[in-house]
């Protein structure tokens, strides 16, 4: 596992989140540049705002249910608004983003699941720093070989990973861990 460190803030999480949404606008090519753009610094202070009261880094399982991006049946009412601010109905915005998605925003990871059954995978990941030491943290992005081309990350068991483990009525599966690299 990378030594990666970061001191609790929320921009390089929000920001490893709304560019992997933004990539999947940008690659149905439905939408122009200044949209994207546009929709990425929305959604951006959309969940900015909307997290402020609910980021905890010496906690970082506290909160992560209401931080958590969901597309299923029902648009992400944060994704929704940011789509709207670019002129994008709710149901363009179905068509742009998988119709299953999970998107974890938790202090110091990002992880994401599409389909109910899918794989875990990490966009962003960095550990707390302990005080006095230098900042490092890396956000990958999705590759074009199914996230595939990423080192393994180590297990471990985290917030969503006991939620669903606990959520299940069925035994419950192993997720392969993995960051995703550009």
């Amino acid at each position: 596992m990378h030594t990666l460190c970061a001191r609790g803030t929320m921009k390089p999480e929000i920001t490893a989140a709304v560019g992997f949404l933004s990539r999947f606008l940008r690659v149905k090519g439905h939408v122009n540049d200044r949209q994207v753009q546009t929709f990425n610094q929305s959604l951006q202070d959309i969940l900015s705002e909307q997290y402020k009261h609910h980021w905890f880094p010496d906690r970082p399982c506290k909160g992560s249910g209401y931080r958590c991006i969901r597309i299923n049946h029902k648009m992400d009412p944060l994704v929704g608004q940011a789509g709207q601010r670019i002129g994008l109905t709710i149901q363009q915005l179905y068509s742009l983003l998988p119709s299953e998605l999970t998107l974890w925003v938790d202090p110091f990871e990002v992880s994401y699941r599409i389909g109910e059954d899918g794989s875990i995978c990490v966009l962003y990941e960095s550990q707390p720093c302990p005080v006095g030491m230098p900042v490092m943290a890396t956000a990958s992005a999705p590759s074009g070989n199914g996230g595939m081309g990423g080192p393994m990350v180590d297990s471990h068991i985290s917030c969503k990973e006991e939620m669903m483990v606990m959520g299940r009525s069925s035994p419950p599966k192993s997720y392969n861990m993995m960051t995703v690299s550009s």
